[in-house]
């Protein structure tokens, strides 16, 4: 596993992801489309929209042209960025990397579990803790290009990760943005169903 999270490393550093100078001022007027779903400050009202706020800048401009080129499909943003220019996004994403995350609560009776999942990883099936590459405090790795998930919707996380594992199952279906490593959906098909639960319960309530 740590071979595995090594060569993802290596493979997103070197995949010359476009990172334009983002302009946060001309971001926040850029940013008033987004408001709707995402918040105006990037904390979105409802779990099924993912927390912009205090992402990093390169993550985020990095999901927006997979978005917009089709590598990453979500049907909820079909459209939403195609008359968007690289210079546009990079300035969202500048101005959503400025703001502050709210945190969740998270259910007590998992964090536990949870906070182990996250931080020790699942030793008899080789799962690597996740701080490994979304860091202790849950902050991510901005230089790589790992998502910051502190604060971020447990519902939403919880998705992700199964959408992940299915992906690992079926190449037509899940989510495909963690490239040709396949990082996320060999970690999610490790993971049972109240292992997603209780690690992003955990990553909410990280602060």
């Amino acid at each position: 596993m740590k071979k595995l999270l090594l060569s993802g490393l290596m493979a997103l550093a070197a995949s010359g992801m476009t990172l334009a100078d983002g302009d946060p001022a001309a971001g926040q007027t850029k940013a008033a489309m987004c408001g709707a779903c995402h918040g105006m400050d990037g904390n979105s009202p409802a779990p099924t929209f993912p927390k912009l706020a205090g992402q990093n800048a390169r993550y985020l401009l990095k999901q927006m042209q997979d978005i917009k080129s089709g590598s990453r499909p979500v049907a909820m943003m079909a459209g939403q960025l195609d008359s968007a220019s690289d210079q546009d996004m990079a300035d969202i994403a500048a101005y959503y990397a400025g703001q502050t995350i709210s945190s969740g609560a998270g259910n007590e009776a998992v964090l536990a579990k949870g906070e182990s999942v996250y931080r020790a990883g699942v030793k008899e099936r080789g799962l690597a803790a996740c701080t490994g590459c979304h860091s202790p405090d849950g902050l991510g790795n901005a230089a790589a290009g790992y998502p910051s998930l502190a604060g971020q919707h447990a519902a939403y996380i919880a998705t992700q990760l199964k959408a992940f594992r299915l992906g690992a199952e079926d190449e037509n279906a899940g989510r495909h943005n963690d490239g040709e490593t396949r990082i996320m959906r060999e970690i999610a098909f490790r993971l049972s169903d109240k292992e997603i639960e209780a690690v992003a319960d955990f990553i909410s309530s990280l602060k």
